[in-house]
């Protein structure tokens, strides 16, 4: 590679690789004017829990299948599939630093990554090695001045120019707005387990490999009997005092789901206690992570995707607002039973 390359770097699980990705990277690589991004799927994010789903291997291979149809200008990089364990971004940055004969590196990162940064690993050291691009994402907007940046990347501002800045550390962090993206991987995945049309929305070779390897479905192999299973999550949640447990039977609806459970904890700590505590209790009884986990951090729903039984954990005064359980009055009920009792 000559030098004078800019080389972007954009990480994540890709699980699955979807179009939403594509037209980031398109857009990104244009408008900053980079030669090459490399695709970085991770081993294990630290920061979230481990899902059900396919194996780093898998994720790899789709990501393959995905990049092999946008163009040369993106390569997919598996360093931090070969690490294993889990993935740090800071030890991709000094391993592309070794390889690359690059100008700069340009870490892709959304807004949303933008304010939790301060909490990845070595976060200081990797503005010292890398520029950060950071892209639009929907709920959360660009900053207008110094004042409203992190808390974490303030002291680091050298100059602050519109959606650009010079940090005391030699880099720079740019903005880039996009268009916003109308798909996500969590909701991919749902759709494959309740065999909704994806083609538009993930890469042929992708779509087909899922099949293939018969990927997101629900993990009947360890649960067996999901209406057991959901009668194991709302017992457990009534031992642990949450509040108004409720089960639905939910297989005389067209629903995503085949059974839900909702319940609820007395403050956004609470709720999120609870959703950790069921989510231990399911891993030590049946071996089994959620395919999907949304709302976790911030404890006032939260969603777990156990496939055909999906639990919502909200805080109770959220709960109230939302009144979920009416969009399931002509479901059956489910009587759960307190084990303490």
């Amino acid at each position: 590679m000559k030098t004078g390359n800019r080389v972007g770097i954009f990480g994540g699980t890709f699980n699955p690789p979807h179009m939403g990705h594509l037209g980031l990277l398109q857009e990104v690589l244009k408008k900053a004017g980079l030669a090459k991004i490399h695709v970085v799927p991770a081993t294990q994010n630290p920061l979230k829990a481990p899902l059900e789903g396919p194996t780093p291997a898998q994720r790899l291979e789709m990501t393959k299948l995905a990049v092999g149809s946008w163009g040369e200008e993106f390569v997919v990089d598996d360093q931090e599939i070969r690490r294993g364990g889990n993935s740090y971004t800071i030890d991709t940055v000094k391993e592309l630093r070794k390889k690359l004969e690059a100008d700069d590196l340009y870490l892709i990162l959304g807004m949303d990554k933008l304010e939790e940064l301060s909490q990845w690993k070595d976060y200081k050291k990797i503005i010292t090695e890398a520029n950060l691009i950071i892209t639009s994402r929907p709920g959360f907007s660009f900053p207008d001045s110094v004042e409203e940046l992190p808390a974490w990347l303030k002291e680091q501002v050298e100059e602050f120019d519109f959606n650009f800045i010079e940090l005391k550390t030699g880099r720079n962090v740019q903005f880039i707005r996009l268009k916003d993206v109308e798909v996500s991987a969590s909701e991919i995945r749902k759709w494959i387990r309740v065999r909704k049309n994806v083609e538009k929305f993930v890469p042929l070779s992708v779509e087909g490999f899922i099949k293939k390897q018969g990927l997101y479905n629900p993990s009947k192999e360890k649960v067996g009997d999901f209406f057991a299973f959901t009668e194991f999550c709302g017992n457990f949640l009534m031992s642990k005092k949450s509040i108004a447990v409720r089960g639905f039977d939910l297989r005389n609806m067209s629903a995503p789901a085949e059974f839900a459970v909702v319940t609820s904890g007395t403050s956004t700590r609470h709720a999120s206690s609870l959703a950790e505590n069921l989510m231990q209790a399911v891993k030590e009884e049946y071996n089994l992570y959620p395919q999907g986990l949304e709302g976790l951090d911030e404890g006032r729903w939260v969603v777990i995707d156990y496939g055909s039984t999906i639990v919502h954990v909200f805080y109770d005064f959220v709960r109230q607002e939302y009144s979920i359980e009416k969009l399931w009055m002509m479901s059956k009920d489910i009587k759960f039973k307190d084990p303490t009792l």
